[in-house]
């Protein structure tokens, strides 16, 4: 069977963070489903258009990556990406006991089991809204993007 890990809902392809744990959960897994939210009532810093260029030009050579966009994370969409996990990071011990709760309920209404990678706090620090403003400021973001990515 193969082991496809779905990372849904908070994927932000604009800095460090996510990178690094998407680079550390391939070897874990056969292939990657980056799932982004299309929905268009809740306003994000980067469009669903900007964040899967971001994600293709990252991941563009990985065959194993792909991304999918949804208007409703349900149990019908992760058995639809053939999901056999969900992949979830988490900062610190606080995180993870909420999570890990919201694990359990999953679990029981899925039966898709939850893994948890631990986050480098220093990667984590700095989100897309930040790198949003400094870059309106002209400032030099680079050092809080993955490796390759230029905005």
């Amino acid at each position: 069977m193969e082991k496809v890990a779905l990372f849904a809902g908070t994927f932000d392809p604009f800095t460090k963070g996510h990178h690094a744990l998407i680079e550390r959960a391939l070897p874990l897994f056969d292939s990657i489903v980056i799932a982004i939210g299309n929905n268009s009532g809740k306003k994000c810093m980067f469009s669903v258009e900007e964040r899967v260029a971001a994600i293709e030009k990252l991941y563009g050579n990985e065959s194993r990556i792909k991304v999918r966009t949804y208007s409703s994370l349900t149990v019908d969409f992760a058995r639809e990406v053939g999901a056999t996990a969900l992949l979830r990071g988490v900062r610190n011990v606080k995180d993870f006991e909420y999570e890990e709760g919201i694990a359990d309920i999953n679990r029981k209404l899925s039966g898709i089991e939850t893994i948890f990678l631990f986050t480098e706090p220093e990667l984590t620090s700095v989100s897309s809204s930040v790198v949003r403003e400094l870059l309106h400021y002209g400032k030099d973001v680079s050092p809080f993007l993955p490796e390759g990515m230029k905005i």
